[in-house]
């Protein structure tokens, strides 16, 4: 008789923990923003520039590209902390850093295209 009672707590469990572990592996989608343009050194827009962008939570990087005027525009973020970066033809901005979205915030920054990246040594020969 205890038995039939095991068998349906078992499959109760196993159902809520298919839930919660589904829940966590589906992208979470939120109300935020995260806009902004690229600029080069010289202050002008930079159309088509990649822009890299990732959760403080460690979530992977993802990116965007800009449009001919140099701005970008990410829609339906969760609020959380991003960084931040931009590229263009081998040169890169700083990473901003610790960007806080908030539950339907809308953020704009300006990220400026002003480092290229530092050569790798050549190996020296034998």
């Amino acid at each position: 008789m205890r038995r039939r009672f095991i068998f349906p707590k078992i499959f109760i469990l196993a159902l809520a923990i298919t839930a919660v572990i589904q829940a966590h592996a589906m992208p979470q989608h939120g109300t935020s923003t995260l806009a902004g343009i690229v600029l080069a050194a010289d202050g002008k827009p930079v159309a088509n520039a990649s822009v890299t962008y990732q959760s403080g939570g460690g979530v992977a990087p993802h990116a965007v590209h800009t449009d001919a005027k140099g701005k970008f525009s990410v829609a339906n973020l969760r609020a959380d902390i991003y960084d931040v970066r931009a590229s263009s033809q081998g040169v890169y901005s700083d990473w901003q850093r610790n960007v806080s979205l908030r539950t339907g915030q809308t953020k704009t920054v300006t990220l400026r295209l002003t480092h290229n990246p530092t050569p790798t040594p050549a190996a020296a020969p034998n």
